[in-house]
Parts: C-alpha cells; structure tokens; sequence
C-alpha cells in the first residue's frame, strides 16, 4: 500500500472552500508570479503569497490531514491563501523539494509531536453512572411528550390533510417536543413544512406521519424482563437515538474500530436551526461499508475540511450503535493512499443494499452509494442508468449538465447520495480523475 498523496485537481480543491466568496478570492492569489519560495513533499506543501503589506503571507498545508496554516488575519478556514496555494499545486506550478522550508519544517514538526504523544488516559468519571433519578425523570418528560405527539397525529388523520396548508402549523408542537427533551424527532417534525412544497405532498405528508408513528409504535414497545427483546438492541437503540436520546462520542470510540482504505465520496452542507451541518460520506474499499461523517458549526464559521473528495484515507472508524450503524467517527487516521476511483456496483446492486440497510433501520433517509458504468440519460425525467438498468435522480438537481459533460455520453463511475425521492450526484471519476459534482 502507497502512501502517497494524489495531486488534487481544481474541483477537489475548490470543494474546501468554506463560501464561494474564498473560491474567488483563492482563484485569485493562485497565479505563479503571487508566489516565491513555494516548494512540495511527499506530504505537504508551502509557500509565500504577495500581499498588500511589505512581508508576504506564509502558507502551508499539511495534506496528509489536510490541516492548514498561514500567518494572514483572515477567520475563514481555510484561507484564500491556503487554497490558493493548493491551487497552484494542482496545477503543476509548484515544484518538488527535498525538505520543507525552515518555519514550514518547525510547524510540521510541532504537528508531528503532538500527534506521537501518547493518548491521555481517560479520567474516571466521578459519577460512577449517570444519575438514576435523573435518567428517570427525562424518561417520564419524552413519554409524555411522546403521548401527545401520538394524540396529535391520530388527530391529523380523522380530520384529514386537505386544511394542511400552513407551514408554522407544527411549531408549538416541536417546542413542546424540545421541552420534553426528545430533540430528535423534534427536528423530524419541524422538517414537515418543506413537504408541502411537492405536487404530492398529501402522499409524502401522510408517509411522513406513518414512519413517525412507527417511530412511536417502536419506543412503546416495553423491554421484556428476562425474555428476549424482539426489538433487539441495535433496533432499540436505534430508535432511541432518533427520538433524541445522546450517544457520547467517548463511548462511541471506546467500541470496535473498523480499519480500511475509505474513499471520500462527497458532502453537503445543510443549515440546521443556527447551525451549519457538513455530511461526509464515505465507502471502505475491503469491507464495502457505507459510513457518514458529521461536524456541526454555527452559521458563517469554518466547518471540518480534513475529509477531502476524491481522496482516499487509510484510517480506523468508530461507529455509533444501531441497527443499520452508518454515523461514524474517524478513530485513527494512518495516512493518505494512492487508490485511483472507488470500486462501483450495478443499479440493482445498489437498490438491494439500500433495501437491506431500510429493513435495518425504515426512518433512513439517505445512504450513500458508488454505481460502476452509468451515465446521465432522459427517459421522461433525468436518471444515471447503464447496461443494467438505472436509478432517477432527484427532482432538485434539475438537468445534470456538469455531469453529462464530464461523461461525453460514455459510461463513469459516479457516487451519489441515495433518497426516497432519487439520487443526488457527489463526485465522479472519469480516466482524468474525480470530478467534484
């Protein structure tokens, strides 16, 4: 196994821009004659960025994160600087050097030494366990708020959808749902109103009440004292974890690691109540296991870029519990590996997966996916479909222009994120490489 980073291309690149503002201002600062000094290793590369003031900008990356530094003033994360050096990089225009400069060597060094120090031992709680009493109490506040979410969409139902017209109409039901401490379906029902823009949304709303009372169903459910549970646990937690009930990440890394090669698919950022939310997806190439990513920041602040698309990672992943584990965080990374495009599978292939991980966990709403041989083609609406059939694509990504240029009709492998309303395309990777979509 090499490891050895790829040279990124442009899109790769411009994908960790945090705004579309820094794609221009980096494009901007990539030319050769804003750059002295610039050199690149096997890991990492540097160089110095005329700016307005008399003393250039040092900027350098680590890319086997990737993390970045630069002595500019900006907030944003990364720089313009930093990804316009990567830009240059990726164009060819920086040239290879047997050793970093001096102040990118020391920063590199630094990084290198807090990385080898031994993991501090945990500390020991100094509560032994969480406080019964306390557990208890918010168990009593979710039934009950959980009781009257069940009141309020049977409801819905005898009186029928046709008045169902107003988007704030659930409002005072999630804030009695965040009181009751169930957050998680709090946010389910606060997603209702964008239903309602569909030409079917009578359909689609009343699916969305029929999972939510599954949901419902399932917590219901007692655990049987002594008997087996017909839940199961991973189901239970499952549930448990969509109701809002908190997973702590020490707990999630003190379990099984899954060590692969895990080839970077694609994210999307969504905006979440003040929040920003960036989802990595990711596929191992050995165990073939679809994983996602989540960091969370508050509006206009930089988000977690260390993922890079197109890119793959030997590392190790810890994920959350449940009966479909998709969550997952990155345990030990051990280095980027030159892999060339993910291995990719058959329309049907992936249908049988996604069907596969929906009988493990129904309230699933996207999965990702690799289909091998596909391209972009028109049969009443937009679909990637091969030899062996194909999947649609959503109706929010309109017409894929990027991609049928990137395909020029003939078959790629394409990554995508799978929903119950079609596919929406990540990346790509054609013979010059990935293709950031």
């Amino acid at each position: 196994m090499r490891h050895v980073i790829e040279r990124w291309n442009r899109d790769q690149v411009l994908a960790l821009a945090p705004d579309a503002s820094s794609q221009k201002a980096a494009q901007g600062v990539s030319a050769p004659g804003k750059w002295s000094g610039a050199g690149v290793t096997a890991d990492a590369v540097w160089g110095e960025c005329k700016g307005s003031g008399s003393t250039p900008y040092r900027a350098c990356v680590d890319l086997t994160e990737p993390a970045y530094k630069c002595t500019c003033p900006s907030r944003k994360f990364p720089c313009k600087h930093a990804l316009g050096l990567l830009l240059l990089w990726s164009a060819g225009g920086v040239a290879d050097a047997a050793e970093p400069a001096g102040w990118a060597a020391e920063w590199l060094d630094q990084r290198r030494a807090r990385a080898a120090r031994p993991a501090p031992a945990r500390a020991e709680r100094s509560e032994a366990a969480p406080d019964p009493k306390r557990a208890e109490q918010r168990e009593q506040r979710v039934a009950a708020g959980l009781a009257e979410l069940e009141r309020w969409l049977a409801d819905q139902v005898r009186q029928g959808l046709a008045g169902t017209r107003r988007h704030d109409q659930w409002d005072g039901l999630v804030k009695r749902l965040v009181d009751a401490q169930a957050p998680g379906v709090a946010g389910t029902v606060s997603r209702l109103g964008s239903v309602l823009a569909a030409e079917d949304w009578p359909a689609r709303l009343l699916g969305e009440y029929a999972l939510l009372h599954l949901l419902l169903a399932a917590h219901r459910r007692p655990v049987p004292d002594g008997a087996p549970d017909a839940l199961g646990a991973g189901l239970r937690q499952t549930v448990r974890t969509r109701i809002g009930f908190p997973v702590a990440k020490e707990e999630v890394l003190a379990g099984e690691t899954v060590r692969d090669r895990w080839d970077v698919l694609g994210r999307r950022d969504e905006e979440q109540d003040r929040l920003t939310a960036r989802r990595v997806w990711l596929r191992g190439r050995t165990t073939g296991r679809a994983a996602l990513v989540l960091s969370f920041a508050p509006a206009g602040q930089a988000l977690d870029a260390s993922l890079v698309t197109g890119t793959t990672l030997d590392a190790d992943l810890a994920f959350y519990p449940g009966s479909a584990p998709l969550r997952a965080l990155v345990a030990e990374r051990r280095g980027a590996v030159s892999e060339g495009g993910p291995p990719g599978s058959s329309p049907q292939e992936a249908l049988a997966e996604v069907a596969a991980a929906l009988a493990g966990d129904p309230w699933i709403d996207s999965w990702p996916l690799v289909l091998d041989r596909v391209a972009p083609m028109r049969d009443g609406g937009w679909l990637l479909g091969g030899p062996d059939g194909g999947l649609p694509l959503h109706p929010s990504a309109g017409a894929p222009w990027r991609l049928l240029a990137v395909s020029g009709g003939h078959p790629l492998t394409v990554a995508a994120e799978w929903t119950p309303r079609g596919l929406l395309p990540l990346a790509a990777w054609n013979e010059e490489g990935p293709v950031v979509l």
